[in-house]
């Protein structure tokens, strides 16, 4: 089963990279493959990190979001990571 996971991975990650030539084929794609909730949680996990790479406080983003602040370290953990995809997106999006 864990091999199959690994292949579903690739794949999503594929059809996502496929998809986001369209930019509303790909937020169709988004809204349909994730619940509301889903889709919800994941665009609140990327304002915590946009935030943290400001320097905002764990506790100012937490209050903000309505989080716990373990939510919010949880993606300062992600952040530590020097090549790690948050912080490759955020120059990419930067330039």
């Amino acid at each position: 089963m864990k091999n199959d996971i690994d292949q579903y991975k690739k794949e999503l990650i594929e059809v996502l990279s496929k998809v986001s030539k369209d930019k509303q084929l790909l937020a169709d794609f988004v809204k349909d493959i994730l619940t509301p909730r889903e889709f919800e949680n994941v665009s609140v996990r990327w304002q915590i990190v946009k935030r943290l790479a400001k320097g905002e406080y764990h506790a100012s983003i937490a209050d903000d979001l309505h989080l716990g602040v373990a939510t919010v370290t949880r993606g300062s953990r992600e952040m530590r990571k020097k090549e790690g995809g948050f912080r490759r997106a955020l120059k990419l999006i930067k330039n």
